[in-house]
């Protein structure tokens, strides 16, 4: 007797506006008509610590939005292994990997498994608050440590493994990996990064300081942020915009390479120079080399 064999599962994660809803049904039926079936984000269900638990069976999460869906999807799968492919129904939409009208030929590659994948490197968090309890959080674009307060600097002191490296006010800081270089760091005025690049990113908001200047460290180094407690306010830690930890005067904050990569589907690899131009719409007119945009 032949063993049943295991069903095909795709993960569908969706935004919630009406092109995205028309968009899910498209795909839905196209993966239904091959047989693979659709496992969808409101069905997941979660185990005692708020994990999810994924079913067996599924090979990759499509996902239909911008770029605050998929981070969202790869809060999802994080720690499962399963490639996220963005379907890009927003703005720039720069995790993406592909445009609305690509779907009929994204489902023929996810089906025949005619894809690639790329391991993009995460950050985890620990914050040792000022009463001595740890609380920890992870990113796969960037932690941010923030003020709170409207019209009020925040006074912190960074460092970088271990060493003390500057103290002053500002509206926070920007603590990115290389995938997070081109979002919240990139507008703070901080560097793109390849994503090749094995790096940490740190981006001052708004510092008042002469030597506020971005920082790109290596791989193995922990940033460090703490609260001072001469401001008297307190801080908000953000995680990927998504997660957050109330931060008060005393608390320490440390950044380091995450233990858990996030996985991205590639149906269509390609260099990140490319990707870059073809994102931002940057004019490349007069360059003589190989366009391949």
């Amino acid at each position: 007797m032949t063993a049943p064999t295991s069903p095909r599962r795709v993960l569908l994660v969706s935004h919630t506006h009406d092109r995205a809803r028309a968009v899910h049904e498209e795909i839905s039926t196209l993966l239904a008509d091959r047989g693979i079936e659709i496992v969808e984000e409101v069905d997941l269900e979660r185990d005692h610590d708020g994990s999810v638990v994924l079913p067996g069976g599924i090979e990759i999460a499509v996902v239909l939005g911008g770029d605050g869906t998929i981070l969202r999807a790869a809060e999802l799968v994080r720690g499962h292994g399963v490639p996220v492919l963005g379907v890009n129904l927003g703005h720039v939409g720069f995790l993406a990997e592909l445009d609305e009208g690509d779907v009929r030929e994204a489902v023929r590659q996810i089906d025949e498994r005619d894809y690639e994948v790329e391991h993009r490197m995460t950050v985890d968090v620990r914050v040792v608050l000022a009463d001595g309890s740890v609380r920890h959080g992870w990113a796969m674009n960037e932690a941010t440590v923030e003020k709170d307060g409207v019209g009020r600097m925040v006074e912190l002191a960074i460092g970088v493994d271990g060493r003390g490296l500057e103290s002053f006010g500002c509206d926070g800081v920007v603590l990115a990996t290389p995938t997070g270089s081109t979002a919240y760091a990139f507008s703070a005025g901080g560097p793109v990064v390849w994503p090749d690049v094995e790096a940490l990113l740190l981006v001052p908001l708004n510092a008042h300081a002469l030597f506020a200047r971005p920082l790109v460290v290596g791989p193995s180094s922990v940033l460090e942020v703490e609260l001072l407690q001469r401001n008297g306010g307190g801080a908000m830690m953000w995680c990927d915009g998504r997660r957050t930890i109330h931060l008060a005067p005393g608390a320490h904050v440390e950044v380091r390479r995450g233990s858990q990569p996030v996985v991205l589907a590639r149906l269509r690899p390609g260099p990140f120079t490319a990707r870059l131009v073809r994102k931002f719409a940057l004019p490349v007119t007069g360059w003589r080399g190989e366009d391949d945009t």
